[in-house]
């Protein structure tokens, strides 16, 4: 049941949904509504805040180094291409969890408060500028700044954090992660117009950050007028009027070709310390590109994109150099691997338990044993990567003692026969006393190929058939979320404080669309899990995170792959960027969506150099910044 909300009433029934390309604007003054008074976060709260309890950011002159460079310029396109189109458009949701539907979250919404670059704790304000924690840190209160702004002209306020949260709570919006988050916490309550509170249920570390900066804000003004399945229909591909700095205009989205972001002039907060330098690009256009990775190189040595993420090995090493690429040995390109405390992620094959052959563990571990990936960085990686033993790898709860699952036909074998598959048939594949094949297939995007056909050849070496299936990202995907799939070749990002129980809880492993895809069960990892999310010290909660890795390690859903701690990128010589070019904890081209911009003097010299062919200065090809840092800073 939804609430209902006194804003509602001051809503025109002739407003024009986002959904149909316009907006009914609205002149709301600037500033606090008056009729509010400081006590309940209106005009004169700043005085009063730290008597009854809140606090804020004070920002430092190191704060603001590490929310852009005071040089940067806005204006300019950002051209940018994706090998998908996303499913959806929207937040959350029906096939929502695509990194696409991240990025226009990221750009277009907000939250109440966001994660400081440097120290990763949710303090930076975004909606909110003011934050209270009760002292047994079960109840939050936060204070909505009063200048918010949606893109159509109304207030922000406490009830659209209450709409946001019944929205995701709506079990019809088929999006269990969203439950997962925010069943933790009681109904929120709107105790003003610019006062919200929230009783956690169980006191947890997470429950603060979850709240304040794991939940983009809707208007209520439209989610009150939509139930969760209205929702996943009326807004597949189109937006509600958002808060953030970017919009997503429904004439900019070409189905199965293109989408693009604009920026807002009128975004509200753009003056703020904590974006006056972040945001430049006046836009930020994909071109969809699918199952073909050799046109997007070609296209960016072109200069049709600004740059690209080099995930080849091949490529990086032999594709893009001086002696094969003009435009790098004239400088016009610039080539950089980029170290930042990133995470490594996970990546390898992912098994589906639930089904044959993989509800066997034998036939996981078999799996590990006959997966070659030294050879494979060896003869395909060019040494560019070191061997991944666990799910939290590269972060401070991977456990060292986590068996490590490399080639060795020997163990394999044994597990094969284990599993009863000591025989093979006249093709020479592998069968159990009921005559049935070691057979399975995997659903990859041809662009993968290239990676998976050696894994497919070495199990075949030993009497294991893994069938290739060629599907375009988008389908590949969806039957991931719907589980119709036995093996998947992943490579995902990871949390510097992970989420756990997204992945591992064993209530979500019968249930589609959500992450915990293996179908993983555990009651030991369910307690852990408990434990870890209750646990505010952080070297005991480090110590339960390494017993949950060490378990999931055993079990083995996943026979792990490769990592590299550094991102690589070309792109052309036209930007500007802070010096560490990266933020700490991200690494990837989220840092350039918010940070980078086009520098016309560059970009007036690369045209010119080109003209002329000018040899422009050639960079280092590492930057480390932040492991330089992290030593002075020790």
């Amino acid at each position: 049941m939804k609430p209902k909300m006194m804003i509602i009433l001051l809503i025109s029934l002739t407003t024009t949904l986002f959904a149909d390309s316009s907006f009914d604007y609205v002149k709301v003054p600037s500033g606090a509504d008056p009729s509010v008074s400081a006590a309940d976060g209106g005009e004169g709260f700043e005085e009063v805040a730290k008597s009854l309890g809140y606090q804020s950011h004070e920002f430092t002159n190191d704060d603001v180094k590490f929310f852009g460079d005071k040089n940067a310029i806005k204006g300019g396109t950002l051209k940018d291409y994706s090998s998908r189109f996303p499913a959806t458009m929207r937040l959350f949701g029906k096939e929502a969890n695509y990194l696409e539907n991240y990025w226009i979250e990221l750009l277009c919404y907000e939250t109440l408060l966001e994660l400081h670059p440097v120290t990763y704790e949710p303090v930076v304000p975004r909606l909110a500028t003011h934050w209270k924690i009760s002292d047994d840190k079960t109840q939050f209160w936060f204070r909505i700044n009063p200048d918010a702004r949606w893109a159509d002209g109304r207030r922000v306020t406490a009830d659209d954090v209450v709409a946001t949260w019944f929205l995701r709570m709506d079990e019809t919006i088929l999006d269990p992660s969203q439950q997962v988050s925010f069943d933790k916490f009681e109904e929120p309550v709107a105790e003003s117009m610019y006062i919200v509170s929230v009783v956690s249920k169980e006191p947890q570390w997470r429950n603060f950050q979850i709240f304040a900066a794991g939940m983009s804000i809707l208007p209520a003004y439209y989610v009150d007028q939509v139930d969760g399945s209205e929702y996943l229909e009326k807004y597949q591909f189109s937006m509600m009027p958002n808060s953030g700095p970017y919009i997503l205009k429904n004439e900019d989205i070409v189905n199965q070709e293109s989408y693009k972001l604009t920026r807002r002039d009128d975004f509200w907060a753009k003056d703020h310390i904590q974006n006056r330098y972040r945001f430049n690009f006046d836009a930020i256009s994909w071109f969809v590109i699918k199952d073909n990775y050799t046109l997007p190189l070609e296209k960016f040595k072109k200069g049709e994109f600004d740059y690209q993420e080099v995930g080849r090995s091949r490529v990086w090493v032999e594709d893009l150099v001086e002696e094969k690429v003009e435009p790098i040995k004239m400088g016009w390109i610039k080539k950089h691997r980029i170290f930042s405390d990133r995470p490594a992620g996970t990546s390898g094959y992912g098994f589906n338990m639930r089904k044959f052959p993989f509800n066997d563990k034998n036939i996981r571990y078999a799996f590990g044993y006959l997966y070659d990936r030294e050879k494979m960085n060896r003869d395909l990686y060019y040494n560019e990567y070191e061997m991944m033993h666990s799910w939290f790898s590269g972060t401070m709860y991977e456990n060292d003692d986590n068996p490590e699952v490399l080639f060795n036909p020997d163990k394999a074998m044994k597990h094969l026969k284990l599993a009863g598959f000591d025989k093979k048939n006249e093709e020479g594949i592998l069968v159990n006393n009921k005559g049935k094949p070691l057979s399975f297939t995997i659903n990859i995007a041809k662009t993968s190929a290239y990676m998976v056909t050696p894994v497919q050849n070495m199990l075949k070496q030993y009497g294991v058939d893994m069938q290739i299936v060629n599907m375009d990202g988008t389908t590949q995907w969806k039957n991931l979320q719907e589980r119709n799939f036995t093996i998947n070749m992943h490579s995902y990002t990871g949390g510097v404080h992970p989420s756990i129980e997204q992945w591992f809880r064993s209530d979500l492993a019968d249930m589609n669309d959500n992450n915990n895809y293996f179908g993983f069960k555990n009651d030991r990892v369910d307690q852990l899990i408990k434990d870890y999310n209750a646990e505010f010290d952080l070297k005991k909660r480090i110590k339960i995170g390494k017993e949950i890795d060490k378990i999931v390690c055993e079990v083995h859903p996943v026979s792990y792959g490769i990592k590299r701690l550094y991102r690589r990128f070309v792109f052309w010589d036209k930007f500007g960027y802070p010096e560490y070019m990266v933020d700490r904890f991200v690494g990837n081209s989220q840092s350039i969506f918010m940070l980078w911009w086009i520098d016309p003097e560059k970009e007036a010299r690369l045209e010119e150099s080109k003209k002329s062919n000018k040899q422009l200065p050639v960079s280092d090809v590492d930057i480390k910044f932040w492991p330089k840092w992290n030593k002075k800073n020790k």
